[in-house]
Parts: structure tokens; C-alpha cells; sequence
């Protein structure tokens, strides 16, 4: 009787502790529209011609239209533990990478050729802040976000309320940085922000650890946390995502569930 009442108490301190939040109110669903079978850890990234599986230590690309593997590159995971996502700039893909789930946290930009993929250069942007996700050129500067976490992977005293978006100038000094909204805090917990960037329309979308969702942000009139605009479902459970600019309107991420990587169509309005 004891052993039976000490196992309903530790459930509901259990329950209590981690509370289970309401379903978003969603304003629209991206629709999958295409699968590729892939190696795809963390994420992808899209080009005209490409798609490109992100998986830790490794880079695949595969061709667009047939799905075949085009080339592959793998690194020795004590230097490349964690490139969480890709962008395709120019001839280049352009990577965030940390030492997650490491401590204290250390990140970089790892830059590869876009088509054979072999290792380019490195940008160190050197300890503190978080574990970089995703990074991306805008508006003529390089914007990145830096994940923070409550468990692995976590710097204490810093938890997920840290993550963080910072904006660098050409040579990767910091120029200004925002907090998230407590609205997508209590969805992200006790995880981050793993994927993001600028849709067709201009708004920056972001994307969670693991959940099927996409945050829309806009900066803020005044003060130093960004405006939680809207959420949109989508079936990629997180990770990182890219938007693919020969295609406007269609956003591609991966489900771990299967491994593929999806063509997602956006319910927005493209100018």
C-alpha cells in the first residue's frame, strides 16, 4: 500500500512538474508536397538544383529533381560534432556549427564548396552566448541564432529563456541581438530554436527542437524581444529548415520519424 501511494505521488508531482500546454491556435498548415528519401539528422538545405541532408558530422547532396546522391562529405566528429543546418549562398554552403552538447559553448561557421562539399573555411565566433542553430545573409548583414537549453547540452545559469538572435556585421562583429517572446518560450521548453529564416513574403520564420510548428517573428517597435506574429503547422517535427528561393513559397525540412526530407508549400502571400 505504501510502495502503491509513493508511485501516484511521484506521477502526479511528474504531471505537475511538466505541464502539458494547449494546442497552438495555428493561422494556416504547410502542406507537404514532395519526399526524399535521406541520411538527414538535423536538417536541409535547398538550392535550384539541390537539396542537401545535414547530419551532425556529414553533408550529402542529392539532385533535386531524381533524388540521387550526388556527392558526400564527412568530418572527423571531434572537430564537426554538431552542424546543425545549411544555407546555399552563392556557390557556397554555409553552415552553423557548435560543439553541442558540449561545454562551455563554442560555435562556428563552416563553410563548404556547394558542390563537391569539401571544406572551405571557418568563421570562429568563439564561446558564451549559446550553441549556434542556423545563420543566414539579410538585408545586407549575417544574422544566427544561438540556442540555449534547460538539460543537455545547457551552460547553467543559462536555460531555453536565453536563446538568442544576434545580428553580425562583414566581419562578425555583433551589431545588435533579440530575446525570444514568452509565447514560443513555453512551446520550445525545455529545448530551442533549431532552424530559421526569411520567407518570399519577408517575415523570419523560425523552427522549434520537436515540434510540428513554424514561428512567425517581426521585430519589435521598441525594446529587445521579438513580436510572436503568428504559428504555422507543419509536418516537420522541428530541426532545421530552408527556404527554397527558386521555388517562392515552398520551405523544405526533414522528419526524423523516416529520415526524408520534405517539400513543404506555405499558405502565404508572396509580393
Amino acid at each position: 500500500m505504501l510502495i502503491t501511494t509513493l508511485v501516484a505521488f511521484a506521477l502526479a508531482a511528474s504531471e505537475q512538474a511538466t505541464p502539458q500546454l494547449p494546442a497552438p491556435v495555428l493561422a494556416g498548415q504547410l502542406q507537404t508536397v514532395r519526399r526524399y528519401p535521406s541520411d538527414a539528422r538535423q536538417g536541409v538545405a535547398v538550392g535550384s538544383k539541390d537539396v542537401y541532408a545535414v547530419s551532425n558530422w556529414s553533408l550529402t547532396r542529392y539532385d533535386k529533381a531524381t533524388g540521387e546522391k550526388k556527392a558526400q562529405w564527412s568530418g572527423d566528429p571531434k572537430r564537426f560534432p554538431h552542424i546543425n543546418s545549411c544555407t546555399l549562398i552563392n556557390a557556397e554552403l554555409v553552415c552553423a556549427s557548435s560543439n553541442f552538447p558540449g561545454t562551455p559553448h563554442v560555435s562556428t561557421v563552416e563553410i563548404f564548396d556547394a558542390q563537391d562539399l569539401h571544406h572551405v573555411r571557418s568563421v570562429a565566433l568563439g564561446l558564451g552566448t549559446g550553441s549556434l542553430t542556423w545563420i543566414e545573409r539579410h538585408d545586407g548583414a549575417w544574422w544566427g541564432m544561438f540556442a540555449n537549453y534547460d538539460g543537455r547540452g545547457g551552460e547553467a545559469p543559462r536555460d531555453h529563456r536565453h536563446t538568442t538572435l544576434v545580428r553580425f556585421d562583414d566581419q562578425w562583429r555583433r551589431t545588435e541581438s533579440w530575446a525570444l517572446p514568452a509565447s514560443i518560450l513555453e512551446r520550445i521548453a525545455p529545448m530551442s530554436i533549431s532552424g530559421g529564416g526569411w520567407g518570399p513574403d519577408g517575415r523570419l520564420y523560425l523552427s522549434g527542437h520537436d515540434h510540428p510548428e513554424l514561428y512567425v517573428v517581426a521585430f519589435p517597435d521598441g525594446g529587445g524581444v521579438l513580436d510572436h506574429v503568428e504559428t504555422l503547422g507543419m509536418e516537420a517535427e522541428g530541426q532545421a529548415v530552408d527556404w527554397d528561393e527558386s521555388a517562392p513559397g515552398t520551405l523544405y525540412g526533414i522528419t526524423r520519424r523516416t529520415r526524408e526530407i520534405l517539400a513543404m508549400k506555405a499558405p502565404i502571400e508572396i509580393p
